[in-house]
């Protein structure tokens, strides 16, 4: 079976004491997603998370925090395995202005210990092994991201 290689994020923004999660959702589907998508050619992982929050969250104001961890699964058609890094950004960004407008996504803010459902359970499962982290991440320092919103090259 081929496979795939992808990265995404789980960007972070505090407020009001609290880690706030951006979740994706494409045009009037129920579920939320992580922004992710496959890796380029040529590309590092990195880049390709960041260009995917881009792309899906619109959001680019972005401090690399570390990588969370890979995640595989059968993709939707069941036809490719996935393999997808994430990474834990942190972000001043309130709203996000996503640069793919063919799918019609929309960012949306959700705090950490009151998510949706979301479509990807591994996605929803990597937050969840991960909320201490990200809680004392959030707690420890305000967003210090630099204050640039370039887009990704």
């Amino acid at each position: 079976m081929p496979e795939s290689l992808s990265a995404g994020g789980v960007v972070v923004r505090c407020k009001d004491g609290h880690a706030w999660i951006a979740l994706v959702r494409e045009g009037d589907l129920p579920d939320l997603i992580l922004p992710k998508g496959r890796v380029e050619p040529g590309e590092s992982l990195e880049a390709a998370a960041r260009r995917e929050i881009y792309e899906e969250a619109g959001l680019t104001d972005l401090e690399l925090v570390a990588e969370l961890g890979r995640r595989e699964r059968l993709n939707f058609r069941r036809d490719r395995w996935s393999v997808t890094v994430y990474f834990l950004f942190r972000t001043r960004q309130t709203e996000g202005h996503p640069a793919d407008q063919k799918h019609r996504y929309r960012c949306e803010w959700h705090r950490i210990d009151r998510l949706p459902a979301m479509f990807w359970q591994e996605q929803r499962q990597l937050i969840e092994e991960n909320r201490q982290r990200i809680e004392a991440m959030a707690a420890e320092a305000p967003c210090t991201c630099a204050r640039s919103r370039r887009p990704p090259a």
